[in-house]
């Protein structure tokens, strides 16, 4: 049986929004690793609309990194959304509908991991719906003061830390589950 996990970098102060303005000080080969783990144990990804138009216009066009843009194009996607009817991007799935039916069924028939990077709005229903299983956060040593946070106006979700490593740069890697006790 597969399970929904979502990875975010994110601010001590909770924004995950534009990392790429914020992030990259943080980077290293300990963090690379963790990102790697993750993008190796995926058997699908997720995604909310946004995320998918903003990833399927560049890694179908990118030459920034031929093995990650292979990887991103030939893997299984499942886009969540209420308003695309038809995704062009290759192995690309929209759920829609009965969304929370639908993604309990892919949870089914996926053997591993759906991994999501992103996608703030999608997580949230995702929690609220008891549908996210792990959520992981590498919270970069900075606060960013402005943009989108990860829960804004969001109803309380007991979590349970699960594991937790600190970074030589500070990054602390966390990973969450539910705690539906």
């Amino acid at each position: 049986m597969g399970k929904i996990v979502s990875n975010f970098f994110i601010s001590v102060d909770g924004v995950v929004e534009s990392p790429d303005q914020w992030h990259f000080p943080y980077w290293n080969d300990e963090m690379g690793a963790v990102v790697e783990a993750g993008m190796q144990s995926a058997a699908a990804l997720l995604m909310g609309r946004k995320l998918y138009d903003e990833w399927s216009a560049y890694w179908t066009a990118t030459d920034a990194d031929q093995d990650l843009a292979r990887s991103l194009n030939n893997a299984r996607k499942y886009v969540v959304s209420t308003t695309l009817r038809k995704a062009d991007w290759a192995n690309t799935t929209v759920v829609s509908g009965d969304v929370a039916a639908e993604l309990r069924e892919l949870k089914k028939e996926i053997d591993g991991d759906i991994q999501m990077s992103g996608s703030a709005t999608t997580v949230r229903w995702l929690l609220a719906n008891g549908l996210l299983d792990e959520l992981n956060l590498l919270v970069h040593p900075i606060v960013v003061g402005h943009g989108r946070r990860l829960f804004e106006d969001t109803p309380t979700h007991p979590l349970k830390l699960v594991t937790s490593e600190t970074f030589t740069t500070g990054v602390l890697n966390l990973t969450y589950v539910p705690d539906v006790a």
